[in-house]
């Protein structure tokens, strides 16, 4: 099993559009939150356009397991840390941990498990994990080079 060693964080601001009539972060939005989360680091913290992948190269990573816990509220205002690390790293798929976390405090605030596998867009099949998604995820140390 790869593990990762390295995390990835973006510090976000809850936003109105985040929340429900109780002021607090609509859950589904999480899941918003978090599916930029993977674009940006891609993008950014893999150095492979997220972009170029869904476009040009017409590679899908289509979420196929989720579990989720929710900790604590997060209200409009609030500064938080969205986070991720690879739990698993395998053939077709990757596991990956995602929290939300106070920025001031560290408090958890919500959580989720969710497995994403590569799948050609043209025939929505799923496909090996890119050589250089894997080369750059292990390379960068966000999961052990052994498989």
């Amino acid at each position: 099993m790869q593990t990762s060693t390295v995390t990835f964080t973006r510090e976000r601001t809850i936003r109105f559009s985040d929340c429900d009539p109780a002021g607090i972060v609509f859950y589904p939005q999480y899941f918003v939150m978090f599916n930029g989360l993977v674009e940006d680091w891609f993008t950014e913290g893999l150095n492979i356009s997220y972009q170029q992948m869904i476009m040009t190269r017409q590679i899908g990573l289509p979420m196929v397991h989720l579990e989720a816990s929710f900790r604590a509220i997060s209200k409009m205002g609030d500064k938080v840390l969205l986070q991720l690390k690879v739990e698993k790293l395998g053939g077709k798929s990757m596991r990956l941990l995602m929290q939300c976390v106070s920025a001031v405090d560290g408090q958890l605030r919500m959580e989720a498990k969710q497995t994403l596998v590569t799948t050609s867009l043209m025939t929505h099949q799923a496909i090996d994990i890119p050589a250089d998604f894997r080369a750059a995820i292990t390379g960068l140390g966000f999961a052990d080079a052994a498989q």
